[in-house]
């Protein structure tokens, strides 16, 4: 049969977007997403707009399709990156700094909310009978380690690393890391994880259950092909099973947003030495951007190590 809709109709209404690029497969009825980040690899609040855009566009689509009585067009989103060695540094540092050193209470907010916009829909696969998938190809650290594990499917090629550093400059992850560790895992990993501000590799992950599954380095694509065609054939009990899941043991937005108000508040009180490692953490970003693949992942160990 063929397809019902194209790559054009996720696209906003404007134009097309600047730092996502929308790729969909008909045949599976899958539409990929990559991240695609102005100047830092991070998420700038310009990327988290277009992220909030184009899940409107998702559901809408599939809500059309229904009250048309047509099939569903979307079975699976997946998201993905386009920064070589990269999936996602996290949050946006600069800005953080910025307000924090400010004052700006509101402005925190707005950022974290932002976050929790996107990931919250992603997590709870949009209310729809899909499945959100992440495919992970690159360094996952911060909000990036956060949007990626809030799929619900984690797929993963080996020798990523994966991290959580906020702890390094007094702070906490306040964007979903241990809402969606403890499901995935157990509260004491979850606490572990955002305690030590150690780097974990994606076997490590998947040790913990935390990435469902590992693709040799450069198949992660074909992974999610292959995985998406097995649970094709069991589609009816995949969606009933998600279903059940978000009932017995929710993520609920009300949740999502009481962590980060408690967030903002722990950022406030960071002293000038925290805000100090924040902006070490800022030039590591710069030269993950700038710099080559193998250089890269060495200068932000030795940044979240407190070094160089």
């Amino acid at each position: 049969m063929g397809s019902l809709i194209t790559e054009q109709d996720f696209q906003p209404g404007h134009g097309r977007y600047r730092q996502l690029q929308i790729k969909y497969d008909p045949m599976r009825r899958a539409v990929w997403y990559y991240l695609d980040p102005r100047d830092r690899p991070c998420f700038n609040p310009e990327l988290l707009e277009e992220l909030r855009q184009f899940q409107h566009r998702v559901v809408s689509l599939v809500r059309q399709a229904e009250m048309r009585g047509q099939p569903n067009p979307i079975n699976f989103t997946v998201l993905a990156s386009l920064v070589p060695g990269t999936f996602n540094m996290g949050g946006d540092l600069h800005l953080f700094s910025r307000l924090i050193r400010d004052g700006d209470r509101q402005g925190l907010f707005r950022y974290a909310k932002a976050c929790i916009d996107v990931l919250h829909p992603n997590a709870v696969n949009f209310d729809l009978p899909l499945t959100t998938i992440t495919l992970v190809q690159g360094d996952a650290l911060g909000g990036g380690f956060e949007a990626a594990i809030s799929s619900n499917c984690v797929i993963a090629e080996e020798g990523i690393k994966w991290g959580l550093p906020e702890v390094l400059f007094n702070l906490v992850p306040g964007m979903g890391a241990y809402s969606f560790l403890i499901r995935k895992s157990r509260p004491d990993v979850a606490e572990t994880l955002i305690m030590s501000g150690k780097m974990l590799t994606t076997e490590d992950m998947a040790n913990l259950k935390i990435v469902d599954r590992v693709a040799p380095a450069g198949q992660g694509e074909k992974a999610v092909l292959e995985y998406m065609d097995k649970q094709r054939q069991r589609g009816n009990a995949r969606h009933a099973l998600s279903r059940i899941k978000n009932v017995v043991n929710p993520i609920t937005y009300d949740e999502l947003m009481e962590v980060t108000k408690i967030w903002v508040d722990a950022a406030l009180r960071l002293t000038p030495r925290d805000l100090l490692l924040i902006e070490r953490l800022i030039a590591a970003q710069n030269k993950r951007q700038s710099q080559a693949e193998d250089e890269a992942p060495a200068e932000m160990s030795r940044a979240m190590e407190g070094r160089g």
